[in-house]
Order: structure tokens, then sequence, then C-alpha cells
């Protein structure tokens, strides 16, 4: 029996240092942004699509696409945001079922910052939210991504607020703290879902 965890959060709560504790206690762990990447891959389908959409200009000089010269668009303009991602999601989609169906460990996690957005949730068995203070948001933004003040709030500003994500949240984890706080939630919510195999399994 498998159990999957959605882990979803906005951008730069710290989804992916939660996915890296949960990976290290045993959890199969699937980014789904990296999966985006993979899926528009030069001269993959989705690539093809996404270019004939918004432009040879978000190419780089290789030829991939610079994900940086896309979100300078569709960060500025929701219906492009929306175009994107009715383009890339249903890819990331499939991918991501064929990963949990291949999977061998009892746990899987799907971190997507969408993963509300695009119905994937449905088909987990337990959301978890990563939420932390929009001004450690931004300084993230700005510090791990090389992003001016504006440009890291128009990022965050076009996103739902978390508290959309918090509403149907089975689990919140407070990452606003030390990564030893964070640790110790993530560790009792695990022994926790320990506890649930096990017992569904004695049954």
């Amino acid at each position: 029996m498998k159990y999957v965890i959605g882990l979803t959060g906005n951008i730069a709560t710290g989804k992916s240092v939660v996915l890296e504790m949960l990976r290290r206690l045993g959890a199969k762990a699937i980014n789904a942004d990296a999966l985006a990447h993979e899926v528009m891959g030069r001269g993959t389908p989705v690539w093809q699509a996404v270019v004939g959409e918004f432009g040879e200009d978000i190419l780089g000089p290789d030829g991939s696409i610079d994900r940086r010269k896309l979100g300078d668009i569709v960060f500025a303009d929701e219906a492009a945001l929306r175009r994107l991602e009715a383009i890339v999601h249903p890819a990331v989609i499939a991918r991501t079922q064929e990963l949990i169906e291949n999977g061998q460990q009892p746990v899987i996690v799907i971190e997507a910052i969408k993963l509300i957005e695009a119905g994937m949730h449905r088909a987990c068995d337990a959301l978890w939210v990563v939420t932390c203070r929009q001004e450690q948001q931004l300084a993230r933004l700005m510090a791990q991504r090389g992003l001016s003040e504006e440009e890291a709030r128009q990022r965050i500003e076009a996103q739902p607020p978390q508290e959309a994500k918090l509403a149907l949240a089975d689990v919140v984890i407070d990452n606003s703290g030390s990564l030893d706080e964070t640790w110790r939630q993530v560790k009792r919510e695990w022994d926790r879902i320990s506890d649930l195999r096990f017992s569904i399994a004695d049954f």
C-alpha cells in the first residue's frame, strides 16, 4: 500500500526543505518543478507548444527555454500564466502518475506549488502545506534566485493567498523558525504516518 503526500505552499516558503527531510526519512520524493523542467526540455512537445505560444524570444542561446525570460512574461500577466499552466500541467501530472505507479517506497511525496490549482491534491492521501512569513519569502527569493525586490514581490503577489491552501490542509508545517523546528514538525507527522500505515496493515 502506498501513502501519497501532496506537499505545497506558496513560493519560497520552504517546500523543498520539507521535501528533502521527508526523502531522508525514507519517502520517494517527486519534485513537480523538476518535472516541469523535464517536460519542457528542448524539442519536446511541451517545449514546442510553449515556444509556439510565447515566441522564440523566451529561448536561451542553446535553444532551451530561459525560465527567467518566461517568468518575466507570465508573472506580469495572469492570463499568460494560465495559458502556460494549461500547456505544462497535463504533462507534469502524467509524468507524476507514472512515477507514483513505478515507485517502490511505501510513502511518496509530490511537491508542487500548483498542486491544488492543478487538481493533483485529489489523488493524495494527505495535503501538507508549508508556510512562512511574507518577508521571509521576499528575502529568500532575492537571495536564492537573484531577483530584485520588485521581481520578488511580483512573483509573490501573482499567487493565491496562503490562506486558500491552508483551508484545505491536513498538515501545516510552519517554516518560519529554525531548521530544527521544521524538522521536529516533519518528524512528528512522519511518525503519525508510520503508526497509521501499521494500523491499516494490521487491520
